[in-house]
């Protein structure tokens, strides 16, 4: 995957998107993206939307992005690096603003994995292309403190668009737990289906990064995908050991095994015993 970097700690571009056409690509910088005319689709770590005029994007450090386009498309980048805020007087000022940096990528970072990114007050969409405007039009005519200006027009559309994050963060816990259910439902229902349990099948139906699905499972449940899905198995196995009288390749078939022998290596793992002799324990203890 080719990368690109900054070369200095603030640039804005207003350019057409088939400048774009070597993407997608990891950048390390954040970018702030306005889609100004045409329609297409953002790609983001694997996920895609739909993008149209007065789409806004942020981009953090290390996310692989790019734009299919559609119809011709205008856009607005600005692009910036922590540096552009070292740059504060002061080294409380650049202490607070270090840690609100952070702050930003691990929001948006999430919804870069997980979700569209809406702008759902139409007032504050008018105020962050007002600001983008006159970000631009400082960054052209580069007038006397230009560069504080352009700090603190950088810092507002930041914080209307962390507002507009935080405002749906309530709505956004719920539905990641909507979300987590239908995976783990998914997983129930396809158990004995190694094929529709793995990274890839799990990206493209839940609309995850491949890169990110393992992660994403265990933040909420707790324990690793693969875990998961090998313990629902034991515990199936246990099932037909002790409430069905098929045998252990009958039973390895029936629940996604290879063979035999792969499933009494996954159970003598989890129960240090062979199935054969679980169940004969079980006979013994009743008799």
């Amino acid at each position: 995957m080719k990368q690109k970097i900054l070369h200095q700690p603030f640039e804005v571009h207003v350019a057409d998107m088939d400048c774009w056409n070597e993407r997608p690509l990891i950048y390390h910088f954040f970018e702030i993206v306005r889609i100004i005319d045409g329609t297409g689709t953002r790609e983001i770590n694997r996920n895609r939307f739909e993008y149209r005029p007065g789409s806004i994007f942020l981009f953090t450090p290390l996310d692989c992005r790019g734009f299919d386009v559609e119809t011709p498309t205008r856009f607005c980048s600005i692009r910036f690096s922590e540096a552009f805020f070292s740059e504060y007087k002061t080294e409380l000022d650049k202490e607070r603003v270090t840690a609100w940096l952070k702050q930003l990528e691990t929001i948006f970072a999430h919804h870069n994995r997980f979700e569209e990114l809406l702008i759902r007050n139409e007032s504050d969409c008018q105020m962050i292309a007002s600001l983008i405007s006159h970000l631009v039009t400082e960054y052209e005519q580069r007038q006397a403190g230009h560069e504080e200006n352009l700090r603190h027009l950088v810092t507002l559309i930041l914080n209307i668009i962390t507002r507009n994050v935080h405002d749906g963060r309530m709505a956004d816990t719920a539905g990641t737990r909507a979300l987590i259910n239908r995976v783990l439902l998914h997983i129930q229902r396809h158990i004995a289906d190694p094929e529709k349990l793995r990274i890839e099948y799990l990206a493209s139906q839940f609309n995850l990064s491949p890169n990110y699905v393992g992660e994403y499972f265990r933040k909420y449940t707790g324990e690793s995908l693969q875990n998961y899905v090998t313990s629902s198995r034991i515990k199936l196995v246990e099932q037909r050991l002790t409430q069905s009288n098929l045998t252990i390749s009958e039973i390895a078939s029936e629940l996604g095994y290879t063979d035999e022998s792969h499933l009494s290596r996954q159970f003598r793992k989890h129960h240090g015993t062979s199935p054969t002799a679980f169940r004969k324990g079980l006979v013994t203890a009743a008799a």
